[in-house]
């Protein structure tokens, strides 16, 4: 467009000047040379204006050159972004392993503490009935017999079995069978389970509650060594394995106090077996039934991670 205007231009000056020379009196080589003059300036517009695009096309030359490296370097910044996300998801990941493992031993002591307080418990009423004896024991020997002496009955041994005899024959057929024993006490059994699973010893830990729960179902402490079977397993990655532990807790055990515990680590299980539906349901159901404790935190923390709104 410039270019047009400058040979307009040109152009123009040249009638002038022709003009200008056909109407006015002026010689013939003074016409000559100013038309060679008009010639010459308008070669050096042309040249100008050759130059100009030339320079204008050298830039954009690098300014496409200058958007490439920019492209690359956008490239590169996203690459070495996506690399940071994925360092950050493996190191969360790892992080909430760690913090399972933490929370185990956690629930580990706690049970300890709670198990201290129930045998000083057992203790003390021990001590109380100790004492209640040790009075009936001294009322009974303050007071004066009362009574005849109870009569001794004498038995025949060549005779038998009288009526008034109070020896019994032996069952015919030999001895009756005796009940396996357990391998220690019920607090032995626990306390070995507990250090056993804090020391990874999983196949030990595993033994030694499944011996408490056959010998011990009836104790306070069942239900936790029914939890620590599922998470001995879900520590392991056997999910199926660990839901059926945690489905056990909450089925035959109402009342434990790993209730909360066993319906968010169902949902973990329910969650890694792929059956998400599920595991959102089990997870508002600890954060709405058990509000303000820390598994409804990791339950509405689950439910984020899953993409899921808590209500």
């Amino acid at each position: 467009m410039r270019t047009r205007w400058i040979l307009f231009f040109g152009a123009a000056m040249l009638a002038g000047a022709l003009g200008g020379s056909l109407l006015g009196p002026a010689p013939v080589g003074a016409v000559a040379r100013e038309i060679i003059e008009l010639q010459t300036g308008v070669n050096q517009l042309i040249q100008g204006q050759q130059a100009l695009q030339t320079a204008i096309t050298q830039d954009s030359a690098v300014q496409r050159t200058l958007i490439e490296q920019s492209m690359d370097s956008v490239n590169k910044l996203s690459t070495s972004m996506a690399a940071v996300q994925k360092n950050t998801q493996d190191l969360s990941a790892t992080s909430g392993a760690r913090l399972d493992t933490m929370g185990t031993q956690v629930q580990g002591l706690s049970d300890n503490v709670a198990d201290l307080q129930a045998r000083l418990g057992k203790l003390d009423q021990k001590l109380t009935d100790i004492q209640n004896t040790l009075q009936n024991v001294d009322s009974k020997i303050a007071s004066p017999a009362s009574g005849p002496p109870p009569a001794t009955t004498y038995s025949n041994p060549g005779a038998g079995p009288g009526p008034g005899s109070s020896s019994a024959a032996p069952p015919m057929g030999g001895a009756p069978p005796m009940s396996a024993a357990p391998p220690a006490s019920a607090d032995v059994l626990y306390s070995n389970g507990l250090r056993d699973i804090n020391g990874k010893h999983y196949d030990l830990a595993t033994q030694e509650f499944q011996d408490y729960l056959k010998f011990y179902s009836d104790t306070d402490l069942a239900s936790n060594a029914q939890f620590y079977l599922g998470e001995i397993a879900f520590m392991q990655s056997q999910y199926q394995q660990a839901l059926d532990a945690y489905n056990k807790v909450i089925e035959n055990f109402p009342k434990s106090f790993k209730l909360a515990s066993a319906r968010m680590r169902k949902g973990y299980c329910l969650a890694e077996l792929g059956q998400k539906a599920a595991a959102i349901r089990e997870l508002r159901t600890v954060v709405r039934q058990y509000p303000g404790t820390d598994e409804a935190k990791r339950s509405a923390a689950k439910l984020k991670e899953l993409g899921a709104t808590v209500g």
